[in-house]
């Protein structure tokens, strides 16, 4: 029997036998149900046997499945894809309102599987032959949402080629180490995305001159790839998945912010695309019938990873938004007939503050899955907006596995890890939540064995990921591409036992006595903000760019906003002896603001900026951000505090408790 064969007749039997094992248990609890209902429903209530069993039997199978393809060298997701365009090459794959001249206005695209795949073939061909993309190379893509990314992302995946994905607010420095640490041979970018690119041309071909930028137009190449005429080009399995290919090699290289300063390039590997999007895939109950919306930028993990290849693994489709829009989110999700969305919290809290509209009430949509759903409008989003089930989750860009919830009623709301009894003796092998030291939460906590220790429920620590192969860390945590400093950061060792290694998230988590775990705080330098991970160290770096002579010291921190998702970044400032006079010169603030805005994305731009005397040091002379990041608002606890604000991202201006009624009523946008 040929290969495919073989795999066909093992899933099936596998499969089979699955269901034959599984029969008995589900009679089992079936009969129980009608016996004795009132006992087996609390025995649920309380283990939640149903929700384990329904992703227990597609583990064991997938895991198998998946486990199959590595031996057999065809692990990439290329070959799933290619697996539902020939089962299901009709069903719809891509679905994209197109925004029109006239605001708010849509026309919608759909691409089934077979058309999807023809597409990708013809690109095949233009970026093969007329622009020399070749397998094995990294290849930068820098685009908006919109087919296009997705049919040069898979025509990529086709030819062999790494693609990365540029974030398109990133600009001047940041955005030449992107393209440099990933050893980019060429990028390709979309005109709706060029200002960035355009500004930094000259710093791009000074210090990377072999690097080729391609600005490429729509029309031109869709003039090639939308004719059925054009050529196409599928490349030849043994250079698309060549016998050294290992599935913990990069399938896609994406940005995230770094302590560092600079972009550090995560690698997401066959493993992470493949299986862990599948079983991710399976949980949020995505079937070849689901079309899930997303407003998320597909340069990021949560739209692309748990978007585009979670769905794609189930055979349905995915809808994307060119981009965030409060005001036409829930038409877009209407047009497009979407099953589930994805959100961040930032988005839910957005969506409540727009005006009732009748498409909140007319759409299909029963999941909303995502991160950062705060508990106190976790049932207000579900319940204005008709949506059964709260799907939230934890994850990183680099991080090597993720959690879920899948939420129904009162239960677990706020939550980000929610399984049954029997998942989560099975996970506590592999995620923990660790004891910080309570006077520096970045620290591990060691008891006098020097060992770490379980953090009590209720009681917030770091959560760690198992490393199952200490001596081979890269085959479960990738890391960083080019970047071993930061890679090996990641990694803790010596946790529970002399010897173990454990992935660092660098995040606060903690526990309930119910087994639930809930998202805290992240950790250290980096804070969330926009929907984007902000780099303290990087904007601190371009701060004392400007003016380094003039200060003696900066400290960037996220700070809490009533009201507001995730953390605004504030600047403090330490002016040099000379130059205290520009203590409170507006003039200084916004002529940093306009070298910052030259190097800064704008979610990076410090929204509050103070003076002070002299920054606070630990005694070992290290910056005591703590402090500064419980700043109180509008004007610190004494209430004599001077603070300064970016209105509009345009200017910074004192902040008066007009300014501040203005920001907390949602009447001033941050």
């Amino acid at each position: 029997m040929t290969g495919p064969t073989v795999e066909f007749v093992l899933v099936r039997t596998w499969k089979v036998l699955l269901r034959v094992l599984s029969a008995p248990v589900v009679l089992i609890a079936r009969l129980l149900t009608i016996c004795c209902g009132g006992w087996f429903e609390q025995l649920d209530k309380k283990h939640r046997i149903k929700d384990d069993w329904y992703i227990i039997p597609f583990f064991l199978s997938a895991v198998l499945k998946y486990v199959w393809s590595v031996y057999r060298g065809k692990f990439q997701f290329w070959y799933i894809f290619e697996g539902h365009v020939a089962r299901n090459g009709n069903q719809p794959c891509i679905s994209y309102p197109r925004p029109l001249a006239k605001k708010g206005e849509f026309e919608l695209e759909t691409y089934s599987y077979s058309e999807t795949y023809n597409i990708v073939l013809r690109l095949s061909h233009l970026l093969y032959h007329e622009y020399g993309v070749r397998e094995g190379q990294t290849v930068a893509l820098d685009y908006t949402n919109k087919p296009m990314f997705i049919f040069m992302w898979f025509a990529l995946w086709n030819i062999g080629a790494v693609p990365s994905f540029l974030n398109y607010n990133a600009i001047g420095a940041p955005l030449v180490h992107s393209i440099k640490i990933a050893d980019v041979k060429c990028v390709f970018i979309d005109p709706q995305a060029a200002g960035p690119v355009k500004e930094t041309e000259q710093a791009i071909r000074k210090e990377l001159p072999d690097v080729k930028l391609h600005f490429l137009t729509e029309e031109k190449v869709n003039s090639i790839i939308m004719n059925a005429e054009s050529p196409q080009f599928l490349q030849d399995p043994q250079k698309r998945s060549p016998p050294y290919a290992t599935d913990f090699q990069p399938a896609c290289l994406i940005y995230t912010s770094g302590t560092t300063g600079l972009p550090k390039s995560a690698i997401m590997s066959w493993r992470k695309a493949v299986i862990g999007c599948t079983l991710f895939g399976w949980v949020l109950r995505i079937k070849n019938d689901s079309t899930v919306f997303t407003a998320m930028p597909l340069y990021h993990s949560t739209a692309a990873l748990l978007g585009v290849c979670a769905v794609f693994s189930q055979g349905g489709c995915v809808a994307i938004s060119n981009k965030f829009s409060a005001s036409s989110f829930w038409k877009q999700a209407c047009m497009t007939r979407s099953t589930h969305i994805q959100y961040v919290g930032e988005i839910c809290r957005y969506l409540l503050h727009t005006p009732v509209s009748k498409f909140e009430s007319q759409h299909c949509v029963k999941v909303a899955y995502g991160n950062g759903l705060r508990a106190d409008i976790w049932q207000e989003f579900r319940e204005r907006f008709g949506i059964e089930v709260i799907g939230e989750f934890y994850a990183s860009t680099e991080a090597p596995f993720a959690t879920t919830t899948f939420q129904r009623g009162n239960f677990g709301i706020g939550a980000c890890r929610s399984y049954g009894t029997i998942i989560n003796k099975v996970l506590s092998l592999q995620q923990t939540i660790i004891r910080v030291d309570p006077d520096d939460e970045t620290t591990a906590y060691r008891n006098n064995k020097g060992l770490c220790e379980v953090a009590p429920p209720g009681e917030p620590g770091e959560m760690l990921m198992k490393i199952f192969m200490p001596k081979k860390p890269e085959a479960t945590f990738q890391g960083y591409l080019g970047n071993k400093k930061a890679t090996t950061s990641k990694v803790l060792r010596d946790v529970f036992r002399k010897g173990d290694a454990w992935y660092r998230s660098g995040d606060l988590l903690k526990s309930d006595e119910s087994g639930l775990w809930y998202f805290v705080d992240r950790m250290g330098d980096t804070f969330r903000w926009k929907s984007e991970n902000v780099s303290a160290a990087e904007v601190e770096d371009q701060i004392m760019a400007f003016a380094n002579y003039m200060m003696s010291a900066v400290a960037v921190v996220g700070i809490k906003v009533p009201d507001h998702e995730g953390r605004a970044g504030l600047a403090v400032l330490e002016l040099a002896p000379q130059f205290r006079n520009l203590r409170g010169d507006v003039k200084f603030l916004n002529d940093m603001l306009g070298s910052l805005k030259k190097s800064l994305p704008k979610y990076a731009l410090p929204t509050f900026v103070k003076f002070v005397d002299e920054i606070e040091h630990t005694d070992n002379h290290k910056i005591r951000k703590k402090s500064y990041r419980d700043q109180v608002l509008p004007h610190g606890a004494g209430g004599d505090e001077i603070l300064y604000w970016l209105k509009d991202l345009r200017e910074y201006r004192p902040l008066t408790n007009s300014d501040w009624l203005e920001v907390i009523s949602g009447a001033s946008k941050l």
